[in-house]
This record gives structure tokens, sequence and C-alpha cells, in this order.
């Protein structure tokens, strides 16, 4: 899948590499991870996309998962000089578009920052809580 807007932005359907995913990051104010934990992690996706201006990856997203049951939506992420342009949206689309292709009883969740909980409402997704509240643990 590539996909290619008006205004020279494309979707690639892959992985971002190692330097662009720990760059995007940093840059758009995530959680930073140590490189060895990316190492690990990034040949594990289950389906990722590159957000793409020119040669440069300039937005992510990605889905983990077991590959049948349990999937969970990450690492959106897009350069701030980039952001405010429904870019954001383009890479959920994308994400929401290999979902629709996952088993039917398949569960995919993700963990929002607000105010991005609103654009993943869009795609279908809903809060949880008080039936199940969302719990994590760092490894420190």
């Amino acid at each position: 899948m590539s996909e290619t807007d008006n205004s020279g932005y494309r979707i690639e359907a892959r992985v971002p590499g190692m330097e662009d995913y720990l760059r995007l990051r940093q840059v758009a104010g995530l959680s930073p991870f140590s490189r060895e934990a990316a190492e690990r992690g990034l040949p594990n996706s289950v389906f990722g996309v590159c957000l793409m201006r020119g040669d440069a990856v300039v937005g992510m997203g990605r889905i983990i998962g077991d590959g049948g049951c349990f999937f969970q939506v990450t690492d959106i992420a897009i350069e701030p000089a980039h952001q405010g342009r429904g870019l954001a949206k383009w890479i959920m689309q994308a994400l929401a578009d290999f979902i629709a292709r996952l088993p039917k009883s398949a569960y995919v969740s993700l963990i929002a920052d607000v105010p991005a909980n609103r654009l993943c409402a869009q795609f279908g997704f809903e809060e949880t809580a008080p039936r199940s509240v969302g719990m994590a643990r760092e490894v420190v």
C-alpha cells in the first residue's frame, strides 16, 4: 500500500527503521525507549505505516500483538512541523483498514493520551471503564 495526497504526503505500509522510530518518538514527545528495547520490539510488529514526505519519514503508527487474538495500536507520532494537518487521522485510517481484516473475535486496544482519545473514538474505540481499567507497569 502506498497512497499519496495532494500535498506530497504518502502512507507506506511498513514499520519504520530504527533511527526513524527512535527519532519520531522523541520529537513527538512520546516516552523514550532504549535502543535495546526498540531492537527487540520493532521486528515483532504485526503491522506498521510510515508517513512520508519525499524520502523522509515524518510520521508513523504501529500495531503490535499476537497475530490472532490480541492487538494494540501504538506509536502514532508525527514530527511537530507536520502536525495540525489531519495526518494523524490518515495514519489511523491506514491502521483501521488493517484492523478491519483481523479475525472477528480479535480484541484491539490502545492507550490514548488526551486529546488523542477524540481521534481514536472516530475509529470505533471506546473507553472501557468502569468494566475494565487500563493499567501499566514500567520496567526500571
